[in-house]
């Protein structure tokens, strides 16, 4: 009866955290909030300050650093020993100087707020380490992983990884009561560590790439995985051991197999527990703040979470100037590392434990933690689009874009508006005919690239009238509109007709409804930029299936002629219809047209395309 209970229990708390997922994160999303906020927030509403839905977040804690520890591997994965290597100035230079000078200055002031000496150092130390998680899951969402900020801010935290296994036997140190035997115990430990990652290592490059092309012989998908899980879950058990981190293991583990025939297949196997378990870790964190006291001492904990996040930023942004950064990245350095990590939920019990700390002074630490951690994906965000606002004003600013006005020497029977790829083909088949060209473009990096191929293309905006004359749309026989934005070519075509009917229209249509206005407003010619292209792919594809050439035209011209009749069919329905609603423009009712007039118009659209699809 008790073990039924028991996994009734466990089963009723797996589905709290599925519904507080399902229903956090989409409306976070939603909210431009991101995800890890989402956890967050929904683990302080589940937990014990609110609907008490889980009774002892510790006891979720355990299970949820399984997935810092999978983030770890994973990203040892994707780094190799020598791309580890380069990084050594930053790890051992700025990740020593980000941990050292936070330290110095946060204990600095905790020991002015009336802490005594041992206790300020273990609060500033504590402190000190980043949320590796966080700022790696950032790192994701802004699709940042490779650049240069994004590998300072990862030797960073590698090296507060580092740090954490001297910090853990200081700690009782600290205390006072340890004696010549607990010291040497340290010595013991530092020795057991090393041990342990000779013994990874060793099993990393001998052992490892032998079992896998053993299992994967087997062709039992389900054993890969369960291997995976082996070789991350014991190289992290073996770290802790060792008295090690085991995100740490896990990140020395996949480094090792960085260079293996299996790693996009680990990975995938590895990747679908990492989601699911690290956002169980940040919903587990939410749990851990106490709103009985965040009530009681709102202004000290909120004033003193933001000083933290303030000091942190400023230190680590400061050092990555020194270390040649550009100012935008120096504040995204230091606005990743803002937030308090996952070990100063290990430092600050460690702390308590041995008496340097009092429980009071652990649950206020354990709330200003949790605190920057809600905090610092809000100002990571804030801090990202900001910097990035400014440096597209001042690339625009910088970029001498020729006067829209000057188009000496423009001229020619053919008018093309947009210089992109589907432009740059069109304008090879025209100056192969010697046909007289005159191309407009407002990219300027467009322009400069053409230039450097020997087009010209003048610079200004073809949904301007004065561009268009400027460019000599009036003596122009043809006017092409090849632009890759629906709304900005039908402008164009409206524009177009209105000011110089002699001209005729050829236009790129985004899609099909984009093709249907195109033919309301009675477009010389349009085609859908993808359509004849993929009928050519369809009919490559049948030829290499055996179909004979003939026969492939054959189904393709029928495809055509088809699509041809459901278009013109579309198009007369929405004339029937009344006003047609096409991507916001509404198009005016037009006189109902007679069976023989579609008909016609159905055989004329058919024979137009057909031929000029012809290849």
């Amino acid at each position: 009866m008790d073990h039924s209970a028991s996994h009734s229990s466990y089963l009723l708390t797996i589905l709290v955290f599925c519904v507080a997922a399902v229903v956090a994160v989409p409306l976070f999303h939603r909210l431009r909030l991101g995800a890890v906020i989402g956890y967050l927030a929904a683990g302080i509403v589940i937990g014990p300050s609110v609907l008490k839905l889980v009774a002892d977040p510790a006891t979720v804690l355990g299970i949820a650093e399984l997935g810092v520890v999978l983030l770890l591997f994973i990203i040892g994965l994707e780094l190799r020993i020598s791309h580890l290597l380069s990084l050594r100035r930053d790890i051992f230079g700025l990740g020593a100087l980000q941990v050292g000078v936070t330290t110095v200055a946060l204990g600095g002031i905790a020991a002015l707020a009336g802490l005594q000496w041992n206790a300020a150092v273990a609060v500033g130390f504590a402190l000190s380490l980043s949320a590796t998680a966080l700022a790696l899951q950032q790192l994701e969402e802004w699709q940042d992983r490779q650049t240069r900020y994004a590998e300072r801010t990862f030797s960073v935290l590698i090296f507060q990884d580092l740090a954490v296994v001297p910090a853990l036997a200081l700690i009782p140190l600290l205390s006072g009561v340890a004696d010549g035997i607990e010291g040497w115990a340290s010595v013991v430990a530092a020795g057991k560590a090393i041990g342990a990652v000779a013994v990874l290592v060793l099993a990393g490059r001998y052992l490892l790439n032998p079992a896998f092309r053993l299992l994967a012989s087997s062709g039992a998908r389900e054993v890969m995985t369960a291997a995976a899980l082996l070789i991350v879950l014991g190289s992290a058990l073996l770290m802790q051991v060792a008295g090690m981190s085991m995100a740490m293991g896990a990140f020395l583990a996949g480094l090792l197999l960085a260079e293996s025939n299996f790693k996009h297949q680990l990975e995938a196997d590895i990747e679908p527990f990492r989601g699911i378990l690290l956002g169980l870790f940040f919903m587990s964190v939410g749990m851990s703040l106490d709103l009985a006291l965040v009530a009681r001492q709102w202004p000290l904990l909120l004033g003193a979470a933001i000083g933290v996040m303030a000091l942190k930023v400023g230190i680590a942004a400061l050092l990555a100037r020194m270390a040649r950064s550009p100012r935008g990245d120096s504040l995204f350095i230091g606005t990743l590392l803002a937030p308090a990590g996952e070990f100063t939920f290990v430092l600050v019990p460690l702390a308590l434990g041995v008496g340097i700390l009092s429980g009071p002074q652990s649950q206020f630490l354990t709330a200003v933690a949790v605190l920057t951690m809600l905090f610092g994906p809000i100002l990571a965000r804030v801090v990202h689009a900001q910097v990035l606002r400014i440096r597209s004003r001042r690339a625009a600013d910088e970029k001498e874009a020729p006067a829209a006005a000057d188009f000496d020497g423009a001229g020619g029977r053919v008018l093309v508006v947009g210089f992109g790829r589907f432009g740059q083909v069109l304008n090879q088949v025209l100056l192969a005919q010697g046909v007289d060209v005159t191309v407009i473009d407002n990219d300027i990096d467009q322009i400069r690239s053409a230039a450097r191929f020997g087009f010209r293309v003048f610079y200004g905006d073809g949904g301007r009238l004065d561009v268009l004359r400027a460019a000599g749309a009036a003596e122009a026989e043809v006017i092409c509109v090849c632009v890759d934005n629906r709304d900005t070519a039908t402008r164009i075509v409206d524009l177009v007709h209105a000011e110089f009917p002699n001209a005729r229209t050829h236009v790129r249509a985004y899609d099909r409804i984009h093709a249907i206005a195109l033919m309301e407003r009675e477009v010389d010619f349009h085609v859908r930029e993808t359509f004849d292209s993929a009928l050519a792919f369809g009919r490559a594809t049948l030829r290499a299936l055996g179909t004979p050439d003939d026969a492939a035209g054959g189904i393709v011209e029928d495809v055509r002629r088809r699509d041809v009749a459901r278009l013109v069919m579309q198009r007369e329905q929405g004339l029937m219809g009344g006003a047609t609603l096409l991507h916001g423009t509404r198009v005016k009712p037009e006189p109902l047209v007679t069976p023989k007039q579609t008909t016609k118009a159905l055989t004329d659209e058919t024979q137009a395309i057909i031929r000029a699809g012809d290849e």
